[in-house]
């Protein structure tokens, strides 16, 4: 692990010192779909759609531990949005309502209406001199370097790294501008991807973005709050303090090659029988790259491994899960709003818990996923 991380770090030094193009985009963020502008508002589509075919035959037609285009042998919509914003000198707002079973998965902890806003944000700016802003609703998360917004990714299906944090949070978000290369962001939010507060608490989350030129973005994140449920039906009712931390690095200059990588880790304390409070520990670490052939075809490549001896994340079938998955994308782009994929992957892990349709367990499995993405 150390040997990985000081080649990866190594390599996001190396790339720091490139040449200068097109500014490069934080995907990991919400905010790149674009949109039809009409005076201070926009108005905005996306259309997500897929067929995905796991060849172990998954029971119940679920991909496992997966909540992004997840549905086995269907075509189905993974995400459909129309895209709501208005912005003048010191007043923003964005309102995103959107349907497919990555919403079905994502949200069906949240009650009412709730399962169907992607964001549902306002913001206002608090100085005009340092351009601090507060924002305040259901907000993109920051974690890891990939979103729900497939389109902007190197590959169509996600790594299992953003499957096991924050795709959204609720409360506020403030941003200070720190300098031309540096952004900080803090977040008080309800808790761990929550719209509707499990217990009394609130968490702090914070947010450092360093883009050392055009072509490089460094991200690092935090997260601290009690996790605890306020349900004595929930597995969730021991759990106390949660830490987490990643960091992510983005490099794009617009040509050949593209890359990013994601490492990060958390702890959770734990109540137990006696009264006292042990802490567990996960983590993960990936890899993706892509070369273009030409401005309309490209392939991209991913390795990724994710380390949950104690079940903490990723639950299964008594064992721990320490595992991964290698994986190509073939992309073509025939225009500037469509993008079409097919995405092959191969899980490996330790244990035996994928379950196929004849409840037989595997401690692999071979996903396939084609999709269609169309935006404006």
């Amino acid at each position: 692990m150390n040997k990985l991380f000081r080649f990866v770090l190594g390599l996001i030094l190396l790339c720091s010192s490139s040449g200068v193009f097109t500014q490069i985009t934080n995907t990991a963020t919400l905010d790149t779909t674009g949109g039809q502008q009409i005076g201070n508002t926009s108005i905005g589509a996306y259309l997500d759609t897929y067929f995905g075919y796991a060849f172990n035959e998954p029971f119940q037609k679920q991909i496992p531990f997966f909540v992004s285009s997840a549905r086995h042998n269907e075509l189905n919509i993974n995400l459909a949005f129309i895209d709501f914003r208005y912005k003048s000198d010191n007043l923003r707002a964005r309102v995103v309502p959107a349907f497919g079973t990555f919403m079905t998965s994502n949200y069906s902890s949240e009650p009412g209406s709730m399962k169907y806003l992607l964001e549902a944000n306002g913001g206002f700016r608090i100085s005009n001199k340092k351009n601090i802003w507060m924002d305040l609703g259901i907000l993109g998360s920051p974690y890891t370097n990939e979103s729900a917004i497939s389109k902007d990714h190197l590959m169509y299906t996600r790594s299992l790294a953003p499957e096991f944090v924050p795709y959204y949070l609720c409360g506020i978000k403030t941003t200070f501008p720190l300098n031309e290369k540096l952004n900080f962001y803090l977040y008080l939010i309800n808790g761990w991807q929550q719209i509707y507060d499990v217990n009394n608490g609130k968490s702090v989350g914070t947010q450092l973005e360093y883009r050392p030129n055009n072509n490089n973005l460094i991200n690092w994140n935090t997260y601290v709050g009690d996790e605890r449920v306020n349900s004595i039906f929930s597995s969730s009712t021991n759990n106390r303090m949660r830490y987490f931390s990643d960091i992510y690095w983005l490099y794009n200059a617009g040509k050949k090659w593209a890359f990013t990588s994601c490492i990060y880790a958390g702890m959770q304390d734990v109540k137990q029988i006696n009264g006292d409070l042990k802490s567990f520990y996960w983590g993960q670490i990936n890899f993706i790259s892509s070369f273009s052939f030409t401005d309309m075809i490209s392939l991209a490549g991913r390795v990724e491994y994710f380390y949950d001896p104690n079940q903490l994340m990723i639950s299964t079938y008594g064992s721990s899960f320490q595992g991964g998955s290698a994986g190509l994308c073939l992309n073509v782009k025939p225009n500037e709003h469509a993008l079409i994929r097919l995405d092959g992957r191969y899980f490996l892990n330790d244990a035996d818990f994928y379950l196929d349709k004849d409840a037989t367990l595997h401690n692999s499995f071979s996903w396939v996923t084609a999709s269609a993405t169309l935006w404006f």
